[in-house]
């Protein structure tokens, strides 16, 4: 059994509400204390995923496409009218055309993903992240010292996806990819509460990590992280070739997942608003392509 699964606060930039995020049947995307028992480590191992995702992939999992969603109120008038072979076809859905945009001002950075955002000025060596009284170095998330050099006591950003989200993250901006690393072994949930007790799950979970150059925030550290149940990161555009703002970068393949971003110092700062419920300890959710940043 999974223990202490609890609902987190989150603030709807859209809406200008809070509320409760909670999904009944998926109760270990909300653990608070992992770890505890041999079935919790089992589901945080890649064997795990990669047996979900097989029955995710089969035709006989449509069934579980209509039930959830109308329980979670998914406007599929969003998305590509199209009938999903199975549940993983369904979970990897697109929005139509036009439906997100992203900024056209060069000084507005629009997020990468429709997700719950965390964010801090400075990531400094001493930072208290993502939680107050955990600290998570730039070295070990990217996995060395060197790489994670221009980066330190720069701006950084946290976007958690939840299971019903839109699992495609897409390019800040325009530039092109300097270097791709892949790291990690685990795939444990990525809630800020599951970090009060267990510190180095974004050090431990199978992560891509892709150093950008921007045209206008600089360079930029994006870490993919993948979190309970998901098996597979998909790189979509071609690591090889450059890429525009807005453009797809990859897909999350079934479960919840989380994206790290960080800058370079005095490049850029988060938006007002998620910086404040940072401190407050309150994620923001925020639609594809809304602001998240502002350059300096």
């Amino acid at each position: 059994m999974m223990r202490h699964p609890k609902p987190l606060p989150i603030w709807d930039r859209a809406q200008g509400k809070m509320f409760e995020e909670w999904m009944d049947d998926s109760p270990d995307t909300y653990e608070t204390i992992p770890q505890k028992s041999f079935s919790q480590q089992f589901r945080s191992r890649l064997l795990y995923a990669a047996l979900i995702g097989l029955y995710q992939s089969t035709r006989y999992s449509k069934r579980h496409i209509e039930s959830f969603v109308r329980k979670y109120h998914i406007d599929m008038s969003e998305f590509e009218a199209r009938d999903y072979t199975s549940y993983d076809d369904f979970f990897v859905r697109r929005f139509r055309p036009g439906v997100r945009s992203f900024p056209t001002s060069p000084e507005e950075m629009g997020a990468f993903a429709e997700a719950r955002y965390f964010g801090w000025e400075k990531f400094s060596a001493d930072q208290q992240f993502p939680v107050k009284g955990r600290s998570l170095n730039a070295e070990q998330l990217l996995g060395s010292a060197d790489r994670a050099r221009p980066f330190m006591n720069g701006p950084l950003i946290v976007a958690r996806l939840s299971p019903v989200d839109y699992h495609h993250v897409h390019y800040p901006d325009s530039g092109h990819t300097l270097e791709r690393h892949k790291k990690g072994h685990r795939l444990w949930t990525v809630t800020w509460k599951a970090m009060e007790n267990k510190s180095d799950i974004y050090i431990v979970n199978e992560r891509e990590i892709h150093i950008l150059e921007t045209e206008n925030f600089g360079r930029l550290a994006m870490v993919e992280v993948g979190a309970l149940t998901v098996g597979r990161i998909s790189q979509v555009h071609p690591v090889e070739q450059p890429f525009q703002r807005g453009d797809q970068k990859s897909v999350f393949h079934f479960g919840g997942s989380a994206v790290v971003l960080l800058g370079e110092p005095g490049a850029w700062r988060p938006s007002n608003d998620i910086l404040e419920y940072t401190q407050q300890g309150v994620e923001t959710l925020v639609r594809l392509g809304d602001p998240i940043a502002k350059r300096c």
